[in-house]
């Protein structure tokens, strides 16, 4: 493992519960290290939504909401509604509106990422096949379904991932089944000329 690399593992990530009780949240990273949710300029996390409640506004940060499992949520605001039913399609929004979230057939888990607007912006992609994943920005992996193999010597699987924080060689990714899934999260410092 090269040391620019940080290797995460979901199940070992303790689950914090919201404070409104209506799920838990697995923090995968934040920068700056040990940021709260009042000033980070980037955070990625895993959440688990077990009923209906509103979601916290977060003024000033572009979020990006992507489904992994469950049949997903419709996200209801003053001006309309958001609908989080496509699994592993990146949903974004603006942090400022009030939400409440509202399930569509039960509990579900969802990919977050949020970024302080004007200092950082996220891209967020689906990954089916191999090929070469750009190191130009900091980002991250998290391996959906199946396993892959990472720049010849990581091996990920379901519910593992990497990170970075600061830009990278390429990376080459390749499945080893074909129902495998990554999803690559590009973390772009827009204060970089």
């Amino acid at each position: 493992m090269t040391p620019e690399f940080e290797r995460y593992d979901l199940a070992r990530i303790a689950a914090q519960p919201w404070k409104n009780g209506a799920g838990l949240t697995r923090e995968i990273a934040v920068h700056p290290p040990g940021a709260g949710l009042a000033d980070f300029a980037w955070r990625i996390s895993v959440a688990e939504v077990a009923r209906d409640a509103p979601f916290s506004a977060f003024p000033g940060i572009d979020r990006c909401i992507v489904l992994l499992s469950g049949s997903g949520m419709r996200l209801v605001a003053a001006d309309g509604v958001l609908q989080l039913d496509r699994p592993l399609v990146p949903l974004r929004f603006p942090g400022e509106p009030a939400l409440d979230a509202e399930l569509l057939g039960g509990p579900c888990r969802d990919f977050n990422v949020m970024t302080r607007r004007g200092l950082w912006r996220s891209d967020v992609t689906r990954v089916d096949a191999e090929g070469s994943i750009a190191g130009d920005a900091a980002g991250a992996l998290l391996c959906v379904a199946g396993t892959w193999r990472v720049s010849s010597d990581i091996e990920l699987a379901p519910g593992t991932g990497l990170l970075w924080r600061a830009p990278i060689d390429a990376l080459q990714v390749a499945p080893s089944s074909a129902d495998a899934t990554l999803l690559h999260v590009r973390l772009c410092d827009d204060r970089r000329p």
